[in-house]
């Protein structure tokens, strides 16, 4: 089992970009443990910034060193990072086109008991809605550090969204493909599609194993680009899968290029439109249907 996060894999690219590009600046909101950025920090302290609980000032500092020339990753938790700096991120980042990548951990329901006030439900939606602002939910450490390679090479805003504990490998070090703002197709079949982004993509798959015993073929993708949509990979979406709300997500998003392209029924499957219940990633999964077994049977009373 893994037991890297989405976020150190962050970390493990950028101490290696750094060694040789000293415009990579990063800036925690007093997260840089939780950030798994420590490391960074204490390698090269001249190209750390530590802000402090202040994350507006995080985002408008880290436009104004991106307006400097630097290339600014600005680290603090969901929750806080999509809603107390939203104008930050709408205006500083987005509308001001600045050179900042907004990495927002402990996604979704991560902070687990911790309730609603850290759960990161909404940020999807929020992020998404912003012109300028592209949005990306890597599915494990592998493709993590493939998309953190590939924004180190663009000069455009980003939103990126990981959990806080570590998932299960999709991919291997080897076997990773990856094309800027293209799903990854990780099962082909002619009888559904579903549609997965984050840490929903390994129940999915697994999903998609046990419709394969009951003579189902469902195609899955890896949308880790929520926005930009990989619209041409979808094409007969059936169900989607996010650890949002059942609003302007994902689901709302493929509902969208559906209806518009190829009208057939879509389902949802995502946190409730209400304050979550207190536990682990796993425990709330389960108890939403959030989970392999969850989605299956999802896509079973569809196609019905």
């Amino acid at each position: 089992m893994n037991k890297i996060p989405n976020r150190k894999a962050i970390c493990d690219v950028l101490l290696k970009e750094a060694e040789t590009d000293k415009d990579i600046v990063v800036l925690c909101s007093d997260s840089r443990g939780s950030a798994s950025l420590a490391p960074f920090a204490d390698a090269y302290p001249e190209q750390f910034v530590e802000m402090g609980i202040a994350e507006q000032d995080l985002v408008s500092v880290s436009a104004g060193l991106a307006h400097c020339g630097k290339k600014a990753f600005a680290a603090s938790p969901a929750c806080f990072l999509s809603t107390r700096s939203y104008e930050q991120c709408k205006i500083d980042v987005a509308y001001s086109n600045t050179n900042v990548k907004l990495i927002g951990i402990s996604g979704g329901i991560s902070y687990g008991a911790l309730g609603m006030s850290h759960h990161s439900a909404q940020d999807i939606a929020a992020m998404s809605a912003i012109p300028n602002m592209r949005v990306y939910l890597p599915s494990d450490r592998f493709q993590t550090a493939k998309l953190i390679e590939a924004l180190l090479k663009d000069e455009k805003p980003a939103y990126i969204r990981v959990g806080r504990n570590p998932v299960e490998d999709i991919y291997t070090e080897d076997n990773c493909p990856f094309e800027m703002d293209k799903a990854t197709v990780l099962a082909e079949g002619a009888d559904a599609a579903i549609i997965a982004c984050g840490e929903m993509v390994r129940p999915a798959l697994e999903a998609a194993k046990l419709l394969e015993k009951d003579g189902i073929h469902a195609t899955v993708l890896d949308m880790y680009c929520v926005k930009p949509l990989d619209k041409e990979a979808i094409v007969k979406a059936v169900v989607t899968a996010e650890e949002h709300a059942p609003f302007g997500g994902l689901g709302s998003m493929v509902s969208q290029v559906v209806g518009a392209e190829c009208p057939r029924k879509v389902l949802n499957i995502a946190l409730p439109d209400a304050p979550v219940v207190s536990g682990t990633s796993k425990e709330v999964f389960d108890y939403y249907g959030m989970n392999a077994e969850g989605i299956a049977k999802t896509v079973k009373d569809a196609l019905k």
